[in-house]
């Protein structure tokens, strides 16, 4: 497996800047296997599913992790929060920039309020410790200082900063959006249920390995990010009878794949799904575009094989939105 067999050419232009509205209306790649895919909207993915089938999203909750700061020396500086060490969430791992300058102690500010103490950097090396100052709930100072944590290659200011949220999250405490999700309204999941069509729900906090690139020439070697996870014995359970299980991206998989792979139903997984693997629940995918070179198109490539390929060709060929905030795909691996 080489690096370079993950890669495709995607124009700067095709990248989505902004979310669509109603959300349910960006447009839907559905997978035929060896048929030509069928072009719809994510509002009429019921269409393509099935009485007893089992939908499960990632609830998580992105928290405005991007926090822009000055240091004493009046120099800039930026913390991304990547996730919670204590149950107060005072203490954080982050990525922090210029990383190479910080030291251990130094405070970072925000006009005159220190913010946030750099307290040491981990034994990987890629991320500090960082610890959360000032009296109060640290989630509330987050959500006054910080920002949505966008990818880089979203370059537009997102004026609803709820977009960058689904209408089912829950838990405060991850560090990206599960972007699949993003395109589901309460009207779309009502009527899914009305088809008989339960919906579950999972955490998985999406962490460091969203913002890592993969640098391996073979990407195996890829050392992949731990991420918390909880799948309930009940919603397993619910997998196991169902007719099928769709996935709502890519960290709905991950969380139930590892579930299924452990007698915990919660804990820390740094499954990397890369081919061959053997899927253990996961019949059905739905998700965006992903970036060249990455993790997420090694899943979408360990589910479908190389057809991948084809449907991305077709994608961009019919002038599909790419990445976090463009269009989605539905993906079966049954189908040849």
């Amino acid at each position: 497996m080489r690096l370079a067999d993950f890669d495709y050419e995607l124009p700067s232009e095709r990248i989505a800047q902004h979310p669509l509205e109603p959300r349910d209306s960006a447009r839907l790649l559905v997978d035929q296997g060896s048929a030509v895919p069928l072009h719809r909207h994510v509002r009429e993915i019921g269409e393509f599913l099935h009485e007893g089938d089992l939908l499960v999203v990632n609830d998580t909750k992105v928290i405005p992790a991007r926090l822009r700061l000055q240091r004493a020396s009046g120099g800039s500086a930026e913390v991304l929060l990547l996730e919670a060490l204590d149950t107060e969430r005072r203490t954080w791992e982050a990525m922090v920039r210029p990383a190479r300058k910080l030291r251990p102690g130094e405070q970072l500010f925000t006009g005159d309020r220190a913010l946030v103490r750099v307290l040491r950097r981990t034994e990987p090396g890629d991320t500090m410790v960082v610890e959360l100052l000032g009296e109060g709930d640290p989630l509330a100072l987050v959500n006054s200082y910080g920002e949505m944590p966008l990818p880089p290659y979203i370059t537009t200011r997102l004026d609803a900063p709820e977009r960058y949220q689904t209408v089912y999250a829950n838990d405060p405490a991850s560090a990206a959006a599960p972007t699949a999700g993003l395109h589901f309204t309460p009207s779309l999941l009502e009527s899914l249920r009305v088809l008989d069509i339960e919906i579950a729900r999972v955490e998985l906090v999406v962490g460091l390995d969203t913002f890592k690139p993969v640098t391996a020439a073979d990407p195996r070697e890829h050392i992949i990010h731990s991420e918390r996870f909880n799948v309930s014995p009940e919603v397993l359970a619910n997998c196991r009878a169902a007719r099928r299980v769709v996935a709502i991206g890519t960290t709905s998989v991950r969380a139930l794949e590892s579930a299924a792979g452990t007698p915990a139903p919660n804990g820390r997984t740094r499954l990397f799904i890369h081919r061959p693997y053997d899927w253990n629940v996961v019949d059905l995918l739905m998700t965006n575009f992903h970036m060249p070179r990455t993790t997420l198109l090694m899943m979408v490539d360990a589910f479908v094989g190389s057809r991948w390929r084809r449907l991305y060709d077709e994608a961009l060929r019919e002038d599909y939105r790419m990445l976090s905030f463009g269009d989605a795909m539905l993906l079966d691996r049954s189908l040849a």
